[in-house]
């Protein structure tokens, strides 16, 4: 079973042991319950079983990270919560957010900001990498669905713009 394809792996692909023993300490420091990386042809991909992960992956994304925000916000939020996350900006990628340019610095946005289509609203930083994730619309920051420093998965709501 895949006994052509593991040969034609096996002879084009070298596994470089220092970038998966990266990519497993990236998932150990981040919580993160797995990450893939694709170069060209080759995509590495490093898993780990996590008991939490399957249960927060089978609830509906944003109900784990909407919680916090919608006790504080209104009891509204918990009635429409699909209305809610209508201007969602989600994260393209795995991997943890950051809501201001550099430790100590002022947040890129806050609730009740206007922005314009192309302001960075928050970055994703992945593989050490960080990823500016901007405005795809202009409108007013409704909610800000994550915290400094907080793991996120591919597809994730981050922010709310309305």
């Amino acid at each position: 079973m895949g006994h052509d394809t593991g040969d034609k792996t096996a002879a084009t692909m070298a596994i470089d042991s220092a970038l998966v023993r990266e990519l497993a300490e990236l998932l150990a420091d981040t919580g993160l319950s797995e990450i893939e990386v694709e170069d060209g042809s080759r995509k590495i991909r490093v898993a780990r079983t996590l008991t939490a992960a399957p249960l927060a992956q089978m609830v509906a994304a944003p109900a784990p990270v909407a919680a916090p925000v919608a006790a504080v916000a209104a009891p509204a939020a918990d009635a429409a919560p699909a209305a809610d996350l209508a201007g969602a900006v989600k994260s393209p990628m795995v991997g943890t957010c950051y809501l201001s340019p550099e430790p100590g610095a002022a947040a890129f946005i806050t609730v009740g900001q206007a922005v314009k289509a192309g302001d960075t609203l928050l970055i994703v930083e992945a593989m050490k990498v960080m990823n500016p994730i901007t405005a795809t619309a202009s409108g007013t920051v409704k909610q800000i669905l994550v915290d400094n420093g907080q793991p996120v998965e591919f597809d994730q709501p981050l922010v709310v713009i309305g």
